[in-house]
């Protein structure tokens, strides 16, 4: 198993002090990417391993590099409802408008998901609506399609 697979190994596992004591030895894992664009803290945000987050974004962990598809790790939990989470990427400075390489926006997937709360979060911190993805969607348009009355009452 090489360095960045053992290391998502842990991540994954929520090991936060084999994940430390990785760190504290090989400095250089924060940012690595495997195979697929994930660094560590896509990764950790994804299986929504918060206090591995806060350890990645403490080590200098880059918040918005993007995976082999274009997704941050804000993009990628966003769909999610792990508002904790979505929370500390947004005071870490993540860009809430960031765009992945369909186009789509933290909050046009929290509007595919019905993640009212994340909307909510995600408007309060200027969240630009108006964004549309490859197929010429807005959040709102995704909130009518699937007839998400909180959430397209929050984008309107």
């Amino acid at each position: 198993m090489n360095d960045i697979n053992y290391f998502q190994s842990a991540i994954q596992s929520g090991d936060k002090e084999r994940v430390e004591t990785l760190i504290k030895f090989h400095p250089n894992l924060v940012n690595t990417k495997d195979g697929r664009g994930f660094t560590p803290l896509i990764f950790a945000s994804y299986f929504g391993k918060n206090d591995i987050v806060n350890l990645l974004l403490d080590n200098n962990a880059e918040i918005d590099t993007v995976d082999a598809s274009g997704n941050t790790a804000l993009i990628g939990v966003s769909f999610k409802g792990n508002l904790d989470l979505v929370r500390l990427l947004i005071q870490q400075g993540a860009n809430v408008n960031a765009q992945n390489n369909l186009g789509i926006t933290p909050t046009i997937y929290a509007a595919m998901y019905n993640q009212s709360k994340v909307i909510k979060l995600l408007l309060k911190h200027n969240a630009d609506i108006s964004i549309k993805d490859a197929e010429g969607k807005t959040a709102i348009d995704y909130a009518i399609e699937h007839d998400f009355k909180d959430v397209l009452e929050l984008l309107q």
